[in-house]
């Protein structure tokens, strides 16, 4: 079970989602933590804690300032209850408080921006780059678990590129692309906060963690180890977007597919294509229907949400090479992804 991080306050008690994520020096394959003192002293200043209220009840979860203007990126889930007439404010490292506007959020990807007026104490945080993290090396998250502002945990990578679905708006789910895992660990209230390198660099968005149903059929209070962090590429080309435009556009691949789990007509597992969209980039690729796709991009064709990864993940006008299986024929397409229609 994946669950947001965000503690909501809803009328009849408080529903805590598991959502969070990891600190400063310099990042070495050798070291085995973070100077996380140095890293907590350099970053939280970036950090703040975000009330959302409305009429559906209350949230609270963290954020990280981005830009000098006074802009701050979070989770969608952190601050959906405020999106229709509600209000938000984030608490600053410094005790202070400011209102906050939102400037969009993008469900899809469960990543939101917000906006204060005020920059007077803004310190944008340094941002790193996903292609340079890897696995094993530390992190530090920082956020405010259970609404204790400022909390810094330490931990490792422990994997890269998990697309992990969560609960979205609306009974809808979102997904995290790529997501990195990490063991730091992530509560309630972190969603939206910081994993940062060992330089205070910002790596991911916490997002989600993992729950382990007890004997008594009742999820884990806490992080078990298992955690996700939106990468921070995808989460600073989405946040650009909304502060441009206010919305963020994701591509459109044109086809419907189910796994295909086990030998079927004699082909091997892959995705098997049930419908292509006229028009669109996988017909113009001369994929068909009853095709099986095996590989995307060099991986092996598992499950459908590496199609949705596609979507959410890339760009409009990016390539995407597709390996696929038509009865005893192997081919080799490469879609040009469209904007949503």
């Amino acid at each position: 079970m994946w669950v947001a991080a965000a503690g909501i306050a809803v009328v009849g008690g408080l529903i805590g989602g598991l959502i969070v994520w990891p600190a400063a020096g310099s990042d070495s394959s050798n070291r085995s933590v973070c100077a996380a003192t140095t890293v907590a002293t350099r970053t939280l200043p970036s950090i703040v804690t975000i009330n959302a209220q409305g009429a559906g009840g209350a949230g609270t979860g963290s954020g990280e300032l981005i830009r000098s203007e006074g802009y701050v990126l979070t989770n969608n889930h952190v601050i959906s209850v405020a999106a229709n007439g509600g209000t938000v404010s984030v608490l600053f490292d410094d005790g202070h408080t400011e209102p906050a506007t939102i400037t969009g959020r993008d469900p899809a990807t469960d990543l939101a921006v917000l906006k204060i007026d005020n920059t007077e104490h803004v310190a944008p945080i340094r941002l790193g780059a996903s292609n340079t993290v890897r696995v094993g090396q530390p992190v530090v998250a920082l956020g405010a678990p259970l609404g204790l502002s400022s909390t810094v945990t330490a931990g490792i990578v422990s994997a890269l590129d998990r697309n992990v679905q969560v609960p979205g708006d609306n009974g809808q789910t979102a997904l995290l692309v790529g997501a990195v895992q990490t063991d730091a660990s992530i509560n309630p209230g972190n969603s939206g906060g910081a994993l940062v390198n060992c330089r205070g660099q910002l790596i991911g968005v916490n997002s989600a963690g993992a729950t382990v149903p007890n004997s008594t059929g009742q999820s884990s209070a806490g992080s078990v180890g298992l955690n996700f962090a939106i990468p921070v590429d995808l989460a600073t080309v989405v946040a650009n977007e909304i502060i441009k435009t206010g919305a963020a556009t994701h591509s459109y691949v044109g086809l419907q597919a189910v796994p295909l789990p086990s030998a079927r007509g004699g082909l091997e597992s892959g995705l098997y294509v049930t419908s292509v969209s006229t028009g669109g980039p996988a017909a113009a690729a001369g994929l068909q229907p009853s095709d099986v796709i095996k590989e995307i991009d060099g991986q092996r064709a598992t499950t459908t949400l590496q199609l949705s990864a596609l979507e959410l993940g890339k760009r409009p006008g990016d390539r995407v090479t597709v390996t696929y299986q038509r009865g005893d024929h192997t081919g080799t397409a490469t879609l040009t992804l469209a904007s949503q229609p």
